[in-house]
């Protein structure tokens, strides 16, 4: 399967979580996506089982992060709700009796691995709590208020 947008709403929510000092329910989540309850709800318990976030029950209750947003890193919200690789492979073998055919396999394997890695480099460089920062340091710029 490749990169969906099951990521975007996963690091939304944790940085949502990470930014107030309380648990959040899924429908004030879904609020700030401007999506379904249901939706976010489906990508939180990816992240309960990664181990990234808990749920209390009844009244009260709601979402709140398992660990400090410093120790949650976007390729971990990433490899919480995504399978396998990030870029689509050939959804058949293309033909051997084609010179292009025969190699491109693997000529994209190695491409595509290689991309894959620099992306979850990347990911791993970040955390919630960066992103919370940054949440904050644009609230208090006006010009980036207004966008």
């Amino acid at each position: 399967m490749s990169l969906s947008s099951r990521s975007a709403v996963a690091i939304h929510a944790l940085t949502m979580l990470g930014r107030w000092d309380r648990s959040l329910t899924s429908a004030e989540i879904a609020e700030s996506l401007a999506s379904n309850p249901v939706l976010v709800r489906r990508i939180l318990g990816g992240l309960r089982d990664a181990g990234l976030v808990w749920a209390a029950e009844g009244r009260g209750g709601g979402w709140s992060l398992a660990r400090p947003a410093r120790q949650i890193t976007l390729y971990d919200a990433h490899a919480a709700v995504e399978d396998g690789p990030i870029l689509s492979r050939h959804p058949h073998p293309p033909s051997d009796a084609c010179e292009v055919g025969r190699h491109m396999r693997d000529l994209l394997e190695a491409e595509f691995r290689g991309a894959e890695e620099a992306m979850r480099e990347r990911l791993a460089r970040t955390t919630i709590a960066d992103l919370v920062q940054q949440v904050l340091d644009k609230e208090r710029d006006p010009a980036a208020r207004r966008r």
